[in-house]
């Protein structure tokens, strides 16, 4: 991959990247959508509890779980899945949770995204072009990458379709302020 787009657009890239961190943190601090979108399990100590005495270390769970291969094994999991509950269980690291460090991840993720909208754009043709163009173009993949990407979350492990929409709208968020951005800053 060629970068020397990377010397003409660090401006939009950096811009945008800054305000979507500052979008998100409005988002998930000041914003009502996300208030209500978890909630506890019933008896949350008991299930932490249990999840203590099996040491369960972090990571993602599948429960019930079976290994393919193995086919009564996976067919004695699907009758647990029937019966229910089954789900997903993330697991964080214990100890105090590291805010610092998922915000420098989620800076980065930012980072990473408006280069490469900033690559294809380079490559796209949209050298020269109106704020407007380069609006719609940056925005619409913009759009696709923050909000219709974590589909499959909903379709295949049981995320509420609910959370997934309440995302879409950060997605849109974020999809405008960086093609703003990038139409702003744009070389013309």
């Amino acid at each position: 991959m060629e970068f020397a787009f990377i010397g003409q657009l660090w401006q939009p890239i950096l811009l945008a990247t800054v305000l979507c961190f500052i979008m998100s943190a409005l988002v998930w601090m000041v914003g009502p959508h996300h208030k209500k979108e978890y909630t506890g399990p019933p008896n949350e100590d008991g299930v932490m509890d249990q999840l203590r005495k099996g040491n369960v270390q972090p990571g993602a769970y599948m429960f019930p779980f079976a290994d393919r291969a193995n086919k009564a094994e996976f067919e004695a999991a699907m009758n647990k899945f029937a019966e229910g509950p089954a789900g997903l269980l993330y697991v964080f690291p214990r100890g105090k949770m590291n805010m610092g460090k998922m915000m420098g991840q989620q800076i980065v993720f930012f980072l990473l995204v408006n280069v490469m909208l900033a690559w294809l754009g380079s490559r796209v043709g949209l050298d020269g072009t109106p704020y407007l163009h380069v609006f719609k173009v940056v925005g619409f993949v913009a759009f696709l990458t923050y909000a219709v990407g974590a589909a499959p979350e909903s379709i295949w492990f049981a995320r509420p379709w609910k959370s997934y929409l309440l995302n879409g709208v950060d997605g849109v968020l974020y999809a405008a302020v960086t093609a703003g951005s990038f139409g702003a800053l744009w070389p013309r």
